[in-house]
């Protein structure tokens, strides 16, 4: 029997204990980034926040889901299980992503905490009547949408066509990008970041072996690409020489 998803607000720090929207580490990237004024102030009145440790559940495949959130830190990861058990990882949620939809009442993957998450939530029913008030927040859920489609194919492009090296470059490459994207500035030159995923979790989540991950991360460090710092720290020596070991142009790469 699976373990139930928890509920509760767990407690995390003075983000969680009332700080305003305008505050918001991803104000300008999440759901509500055209939102201003009374808009604002209605959407912090119905917010709530829910923290979950790694590897805690967020929501399984199937389950109703009462609630949509945004990602405000942390990771998570999402999977989708065959009936045999086999488990396929599909996507991350990185910070501003956008968790649920509007309009569906269960989930349509399992969301697993990778790393510590915080989500910024909104009860399903009342956010859905709010998009019907704010034309602007369902124009913006939906170019988070389309968004993320154009990463889904270009993730196809990846997982059927990129060798390993690739691979590993592309995914370091997606994170650099949403750091940078974070920051409200353009990636380049040397740039230090941490992987949110183990080596394992990368394998499973680029289709390779663990093997071929690490014998990949090795000769990429080893060619002056990237550094390596402890289990997961990261840093790239040059942006644009990672780009050109992707096989990519790193204008339009999956955003994950």
């Amino acid at each position: 029997m699976r373990a139930p998803v928890p509920t509760q607000v767990q407690p995390y720090s003075p983000l969680q204990a009332g700080a305003r929207c305008g505050d918001c580490p991803i104000r300008y990237r999440a759901v509500c980034a055209q939102c201003e004024g009374d808009e604002l102030a209605l959407l912090e009145r119905m917010k709530f926040y829910r923290s979950f440790e790694a590897g805690q559940p967020i929501v399984w495949e199937g389950d109703r889901m009462d609630f949509v959130a945004s990602v405000v830190s942390g990771v998570a990861t999402l999977t989708r299980t065959l009936e045999d058990g086999r488990a396929q990882m599909v996507g991350l949620l990185l910070p501003s992503d956008f968790l649920g939809r509007p309009g569906r009442d269960t989930a349509a993957y399992n969301a697993t905490a990778a790393t510590g998450v915080v989500l910024c939530c909104f009860r399903r029913g009342p956010f859905d009547q709010l998009m019907q008030r704010i034309p602007h927040l369902a124009h913006r859920l939906l170019e988070m949408t389309l968004d993320e489609l154009d990463a889904a194919r270009e993730w196809m492009l990846l997982l059927g066509r990129k060798t390993a090296r690739e691979k590993i470059a592309s995914f370091i490459a997606i994170i650099a990008r949403r750091q940078a994207a974070s920051q409200k500035r353009r990636p380049a030159g040397r740039i230090v970041l941490e992987l949110p995923l183990t080596r394992e979790a990368m394998a499973a989540y680029l289709g390779l072996t663990i093997e071929t991950v690490s014998r990949q991360m090795t000769a990429l460090r080893r060619d002056g690409i990237i550094e390596i710092v402890g289990k997961r720290g990261v840093t790239l020596t040059d942006y644009a020489r990672l780009i050109a070991e992707s096989g990519g142009t790193g204008d339009n790469g999956a955003t994950a």
